[in-house]
């Protein structure tokens, strides 16, 4: 089973995962103060629906087969990669480094093209540690 989970930055400096999948009747979603918080309470959220739907004696999918993709917007992903320099980034991926912070905090959302940039320069940051031997 494959859940895709949306990781967002609200209002009020906090972070959300949510998902329009569900087991059952049940949904998921999780909150915290950091990204890494709010994915732990996400995945209790899908043990507590496979607890709920073993009580009703529904068909469940296998723990081990359920996989989740994390979808992220910037100031999530940023939070959640904290090891990754955001002006080092920037330059990485051919953005003004002012910009880049902008995108981060979540002052400034970048348009298509720049968050095309972006995506590309995350992919080929991970093609080149995948390359990687030590």
């Amino acid at each position: 089973m494959k859940i895709k989970a949306i990781v967002e930055k609200g209002s009020d400096g906090r972070y959300s995962v949510y998902s329009g999948s569900h087991i059952g009747k049940s949904y998921f979603g999780g909150f915290g103060e950091s990204v890494w918080e709010a994915k732990q309470d996400f995945e209790v959220s899908i043990n507590e629906a496979l607890q709920e739907q073993k009580t009703e004696a529904a068909e469940l999918p296998l723990p081990s087969s359920i996989l989740v993709e994390y979808r992220y917007d910037l100031p999530s992903f940023f939070n959640f990669f904290d090891f990754i320099n955001v002006s080092k980034f920037a330059e990485y991926a051919g953005i003004n480094e002012s910009k880049m912070r902008a995108y981060k905090s979540g002052v400034a959302y970048p348009g298509e093209k720049t968050t095309a940039k972006i995506f590309n320069a995350i992919r080929r940051i991970g093609a080149e540690l995948s390359a990687v031997y030590l």
